[in-house]
Order: C-alpha cells, then sequence, then structure tokens
C-alpha cells in the first residue's frame, strides 16, 4: 500500500519531520526532507509490523496530497 507522506521544517525540533496521516503518531527526523523521508520508511515498517503483530487491521491509505504554500 501506498501511504501518503507529508515533510516540513520545524524549528522547534531543528530539523525535517515526516508523518504518515493515516498511520496515527508514525513520524520520523532528519536533517535533511531526503533524510527525513529516508527514515520514516523505517517508522511505517515498524508502525505496520506492531499493527499486525497486535492484530490490528491495517489503515487503508486515504489521505490525499494538498497543495500548501
Amino acid at each position: 500500500m501506498k501511504y501518503l507522506i507529508e515533510v516540513f521544517w520545524s524549528d522547534e525540533d531543528s530539523g525535517y519531520i515526516a508523518l504518515v496521516p493515516d498511520l496515527p503518531g508514525c513520524s520520523a527526523w532528519g536533517a535533511t526532507p531526503e533524510e527525513a523521508t529516508r527514515e520514516i520508511q523505517d517508522a511505517m515498517t515498524a508502525w505496520l509490523e506492531a499493527c499486525q503483530q497486535s492484530g490490528e487491521s491495517i489503515p487503508k491509505p486515504a489521505a490525499k496530497a494538498r497543495y500548501v504554500a
């Protein structure tokens, strides 16, 4: 399944945050947008594995990309 990944700069964290809106609490940090995107891949894998192991259903991708200026 393909999930939307949002990446944004965080002054508070002094880096980029990547999150997956369809997977609550699934986020990662990186010094660059590319690093945050790589890190979120590992976080998504761990999130989905934990979901399967606990017997919970895996959410279907629902979030849609939107333009933000």
